[in-house]
């Protein structure tokens, strides 16, 4: 089967490895665009403290944060270890009314459905401090061992490196039009080329709406961008520095090599405009500063910009294009995509191979009747 994925970020990345690995004849279509949201996310994988009521959208983050240590054990296999994920735990700070009642009581519910996220336990700002020694030395804390973290280009590029080695190709290109044949699409005009396939997944984030334009099909997917910041803090071990989760929305997060990431904002309305401006680099400093005055003579390395592809809500749009044969739909992850897109490329894979999925993807539809 030639299959052609279009789009190389995480969920594109992780669709392509499962093809791959399955014997399917893979090409993926990287247009390297300023704004791509893999390409500047830093991960949380971390459901289980989320206020966010919709299920469908729980449901599928926690079988997602399930389904991570199988992909980088597979990944690991292969000799692909270098993937910027890791199990660090997490620390839930107060919101705004200084409490942690309601976010202990929601994740002591879900624990017994979630072994996979580890254990709970309160600490005392002198506690939470000495796993997070940057963070503001007032806040108590609920720590939950099972919180992980992962950088995004990392790992997208881990899957197609092995995506590669098991036969995909990657090509520099942007897709211009889907061809059809019918009521079926067929293949991928390129500015270089037209490429043909049994079947073309498209995973093309906010970049999808005007290639399916053509088709008479309206994706609601629209930009949504997201500024981050990385710091250096000169003489810290903060590889195993715990993810923070203020109740507030902004969050951080720390990696090998001393380096801290603080994010993000939420730009809905900010179109195709990957600049880092002024009011968000501000919003996105003062609550770093804010929740972690230990940031404040780091070195400020760099701000990356993403364009998230964000839906009306908060649900992935996953599955087969309506009135078109060849054609399956991979979007909508949000400010969620390096938390749904491993377990989202995998279902979609299966899509695609003809294979049923382990999650009905139903309820997840990208045009729902």
């Amino acid at each position: 089967m030639r299959v052609i994925v279009i789009g190389a970020g995480i969920l594109g990345a992780n669709a392509a490895f499962h093809l791959a690995r399955a014997g399917a004849e893979v090409t993926v279509l990287d247009p390297l665009l300023e704004g791509r949201a893999t390409a500047a996310g830093a991960g949380i994988v971390c459901p289980w403290p989320s206020a966010r009521t919709d299920p469908g959208w729980y449901g599928f983050a926690t079988a997602a944060a399930r389904h991570y240590p199988t992909l980088i054990e597979a990944l690991a296999a292969g000799g692909e270890t270098d993937t910027g994920y890791r199990r660090s735990g997490a620390l839930v700070l107060p919101g705004p009314d200084g409490t942690l009642e309601a976010a202990e009581a929601r994740i002591l519910a879900r624990l017994p459905d979630a072994p996979e996220a580890g254990t709970l336990s309160r600490l005392a700002p002198q506690e939470a401090r000495a796993l997070f020694p940057a963070l503001n030395p007032d806040l108590p804390a609920l720590h939950l061992t099972g919180g992980a973290r992962v950088d995004g280009r990392r790992l997208a590029a881990a899957l197609l490196r092995d995506a590669e080695r098991h036969g995909a190709r990657r090509i520099a290109d942007p897709a211009l039009d889907l061809v059809t044949t019918g009521g079926r699409v067929t293949g991928v005009l390129t500015p270089d080329a037209r490429l043909e396939a049994d079947e073309v997944l498209l995973c093309a984030g906010a970049w999808a709406p005007p290639l399916l334009s053509a088709l008479n099909l309206g994706l609601n997917v629209q930009p949504q961008r997201g500024q981050i910041a990385h710091f250096h803090l000169q003489g810290q071990d903060t590889a195993a520095w715990p993810v923070l989760l203020p109740q507030s929305g902004h969050y951080m997060l720390a990696f090998e090599g001393s380096r801290i990431v603080a994010g993000a904002t939420r730009e809905t309305g900010s179109g195709f405009d990957p600049r880092l401006t002024a009011a968000g680099a501000k919003e996105v400093l003062d609550n770093a500063l804010a929740l972690a005055p230990g940031l404040a003579n780091a070195t400020l390395l760099e701000f990356r910009i993403g364009l998230r592809p964000a839906g009306p809500d908060l649900a992935p749009q996953l599955g087969r294009a309506p009135g078109w044969e060849g054609l399956t739909i991979g979007n909508a992850l949000g400010p969620s995509g390096l938390t749904l897109g491993p377990l989202a490329g995998a279902l979609l894979a299966d899509l695609v191979l003809g294979r049923p999925p382990s999650l009905d993807l139903a309820p997840y539809a990208p045009f729902p009747a």
